[in-house]
């Protein structure tokens, strides 16, 4: 596949379903090589299956980035097989609704596991490798509901917020490196 990414390599996290499956769809179809990370390793698979069926390059790899070595383990095994890491879509993510009130903790905790810390190892892993390069791109998926919140997704809303906020000093902490921020927040 040729496209504006040829030669680029991109990971993305949250990678076997919704905006994650789209997402390397879109990149392979553009040239990219990328690593689909996701704990559902079958679905990733037939992903695979489908992509390389029609010319582009992804390899699957099992990962849930709420265990920071396996999250380190996805990007390193990026820079294993192609040499590098360009892009860096950290998307997964869970919402659990419910009235705080309610008690869930279990539930606040997976939110919060999954859509803040599981960017950051995943960020962390990746940062080192992009200096040496001189360049790179990291597009964190937020959400809507990391500017504005309601009922039943304030839990969910305060990951969204800490998101923009990780966001938001990446940005000013990586310009002089040539690392690119992008958030995206997507509605519902």
């Amino acid at each position: 596949m040729a496209g504006k990414l040829n030669g680029k390599v991109a990971v993305v996290t949250g990678a076997s379903s919704g905006i994650g499956e789209a997402t390397v769809r879109s990149l392979a179809a553009e040239g990219a090589a990328v690593v689909a990370g996701a704990r559902r390793k079958v679905r990733l698979d037939g992903l695979v299956e489908e992509i390389t069926r029609d010319g582009g390059k992804v390899i699957a790899v099992e990962c849930d980035v709420t265990e920071e070595q396996q999250a380190h383990a996805l990007v390193d095994r990026a820079i294993e097989e192609f040499g590098k890491i360009d892009i860096l879509v950290n998307n997964a993510g869970v919402m659990l609704l419910s009235k705080v009130e309610k008690g869930l903790s279990d539930e606040w905790r997976q939110m919060f596991d999954v859509n803040v810390l599981g960017l950051l190892y995943a960020t962390d892993a990746t940062i080192e490798a992009m200096k040496k390069q001189g360049s790179g791109h990291i597009v964190n998926v937020s959400s809507v509901a990391g500017r504005k919140t309601r009922p039943t997704v304030g839990v969910y809303s305060g990951t969204k917020f800490a998101v923009n906020a990780i966001s938001e000093a990446m940005r000013q902490e990586l310009l002089e490196d040539g690392i690119r921020i992008t958030m995206v927040e997507p509605g519902a």
